[in-house]
């Protein structure tokens, strides 16, 4: 079964940090593009920042100079550091990848099932 597990989220006061991970497991031939998504209570799911597997990133400008998504290729893991963060910045984050289905040979896009981040005093 494939599947991505999230971890990392949590509570943090405005200003402070959080690193959320997202493993990738199961019977996988290829992963291409990973990113991380957000969704706020009453508003559209928005991408929060992506990598490609050639390592080029790009982000929300909501969080440019704020968040680093990374990825360790060997260890089928997307990262996301987020620092300076602020209370607009609480919402459920996921992860989203491009994987290749070994069961199938095809490749689909995948979603964790969330993690809670909120930014309060």
């Amino acid at each position: 079964q494939v599947q991505l597990v999230e971890s990392g989220g949590g509570l943090v006061q405005p200003g402070g940090s959080l690193r959320l991970s997202c493993a990738a497991s199961g019977s996988i031939f290829s992963i291409n593009a990973m990113g991380w998504y957000r969704q706020a209570p009453g508003k559209q799911r928005e991408l929060v920042a992506a990598i490609t597997s050639g390592g080029s990133t790009n982000y929300a400008d909501s969080v440019k100079g704020r968040f680093t998504i990374s990825r360790d290729n060997a260890k089928n893991t997307v990262y996301l550091q987020m620092n300076s963060l602020k209370p607009e910045d609480t919402a459920v984050y996921y992860c989203n990848a491009d994987l290749g289905n070994i069961a199938t040979m095809l490749e689909y896009d995948y979603w964790g099932q969330g993690t809670q981040v909120t930014v309060s005093s």
